[in-house]
C-alpha cells in the first residue's frame, strides 16, 4: 500500500472517466526514492485500467513538489547512486509511458525532481503564484531525468540557462518560455486540469495512445507513426470512426476502446 501517493480511479466501472494521482508527502512533497516508486506504480495502474480516459497529477493546494529529498541523496556515494539511477530516472519519467493523456496540475513550488516528473505530462496547468525550477546545480548535482525533455520543450539554450543557473521562474516567465500550457488562479488549478482531462472521456483511446507513442518516439517517430497508424485499422474504433465520420461528420462516433 502506498504511503505518499493516493490514486483515485473512476467510480463507475462501466464508464470511462478521469483518474487523479495525488502526491501526499507533507509538508513539501519532497521526492525521495520511495515516493518516486509509488508514483511510477500508480502510473502503471492507470496505464492498465480500461476505465481511465485521462490522468491528473496533483500535489495539494500549497505545493506540487518542492524538489528532491536532499537528506537522502546526501548519504549516497557514486556506487550507490549508480545502482539506483536507472530506476529513479525511469520513475521520474513514468508519465511519458502512460498511454492516456496526462496533465500536471501545479500549485505553489514545482522544483527539481517534482518539475522533472511534471515535464513528462502531456499538459501543464499552473497557478499564477507558482515557482518552477531545476535547482539541483546548487547542491552540486544535475537533474537526472529532466534535461533532455526540458530541452525539447523550450529549446537547448533556454534549458541550459535554467539548469546551469538553477534559478526559479515565475508563472509569467514559465508561460513565455513554453514551460507550461495554461496559467490560472491558484484556486482554479485542479478545476482547470479536470476540464482539460474530461475532453478525452469520449475520445478514441487506442488512437490517443497511438498518437502519444509517436510523440514519444523521438528520432524514430516516422517509422513509429507507420506502425501505429497501420495497427489502428484492426480496431473496432477505427472501423466505426471512419464510417461514422464519412456519413455524419466528426464527433458522431461512440468509441469502445476495442
Amino acid at each position: 500500500m502506498a504511503e505518499f501517493v493516493t490514486l483515485e480511479l473512476p467510480a463507475e466501472p462501466t464508464a470511462r472517466g478521469v483518474a487523479l494521482l495525488r502526491i501526499d508527502r507533507p509538508p513539501l512533497n519532497l521526492v525521495d526514492a520511495q515516493l518516486a516508486r509509488e508514483v511510477a506504480a500508480a502510473a502503471e495502474t492507470v496505464s492498465r485500467h480500461p476505465g481511465v480516459a485521462a490522468l491528473i497529477v496533483y500535489g495539494d493546494e500549497r505545493v506540487f513538489s518542492a524538489g528532491d529529498e536532499m537528506t537522502e541523496l546526501a548519504e549516497l556515494d557514486a556506487e550507490q547512486a549508480a545502482a539506483m539511477a536507472a530506476d529513479l530516472q525511469a520513475a521520474l519519467g513514468c508519465l511519458t509511458r502512460v498511454p492516456q493523456p496526462t496533465v500536471a496540475a501545479i500549485t505553489g513550488y514545482c522544483l527539481g525532481a517534482g518539475l522533472e516528473l511534471a515535464l513528462g505530462a502531456d499538459h501543464r496547468i499552473i497557478g499564477d503564484n507558482v515557482k518552477l525550477g531545476l535547482p539541483q546545480i546548487k547542491a552540486g548535482l544535475i537533474p537526472l531525468s529532466g534535461i533532455r525533455r526540458l530541452s525539447l520543450l523550450i529549446g537547448a539554450s533556454r534549458a541550459k540557462d535554467l539548469v546551469y543557473t538553477g534559478r526559479f521562474v515565475d508563472a509569467e516567465e514559465a508561460a513565455k518560455l513554453g514551460l507550461v500550457d495554461e496559467v490560472v488562479a491558484p484556486d482554479d488549478v485542479l478545476t482547470a486540469a479536470r476540464r482539460w482531462a474530461e475532453q478525452f472521456v469520449t475520445a478514441a483511446p487506442r488512437a490517443l495512445a497511438a498518437a502519444k507513442a509517436v510523440f514519444e518516439a523521438g528520432p524514430h517517430a516516422h517509422s513509429t507513426a507507420v506502425t501505429e497508424w497501420s495497427a489502428l485499422f484492426d480496431t473496432d474504433d477505427a472501423r466505426t470512426g471512419t464510417r461514422t465520420f464519412a456519413a455524419e461528420g466528426p464527433n458522431s462516433a461512440v468509441f469502445t476502446g476495442r
